[in-house]
């Protein structure tokens, strides 16, 4: 008895470990065109990826957020680089206040980065200090 279960352990174990590496580049596959549709300012294609990777793969903005760089920026940064507002106070509202208030990986924030680049008069600008 105990030695089937540890062999039908022994099957099972690789297999679960062996999916992962496959959600990991469907979610990829899934966020590929976001910095596109960010740049191009499209809120409701936009808002469909993001409502398509959460009910796909159960992952909320905050959880890939840090992870999609667009030509070395965050969505939000690139978004106010680009003026796509709509899109840019689309993804501040979605992402929860405490990591819009929390240093980025070059260790600022984005209200201070935002200053920094002298676009502190955008509404997306205005839509993340009505947040914080």
């Amino acid at each position: 008895m105990l030695k089937t279960k540890l062999c039908v352990l022994a099957a099972v174990l690789p297999l679960t470990f062996a999916s992962a590496p496959s959600q990991a580049n469907e979610v990829a596959a899934a966020l590929s065109n976001i910095c596109n549709i960010v740049v191009a300012d499209d809120k409701s294609e936009l808002r469909k990826k993001i409502k398509t990777v959460s009910s796909n793969f159960r992952l909320k903005l905050k959880d890939y957020y840090t992870g999609v760089k667009c030509n070395g920026n965050s969505m939000i940064r690139t978004a106010v680089l680009n003026d796509a507002v709509e899109a840019g106070t689309l993804l501040v509202k979605k992402m929860p206040k405490k990591h819009l208030a929390a240093p980025e990986e070059d260790g600022k924030t984005l209200q201070a980065w935002i200053d920094e680049q002298g676009k502190g008069d955008s509404a997306i600008a205005v839509a993340l200090l009505d947040r914080i």
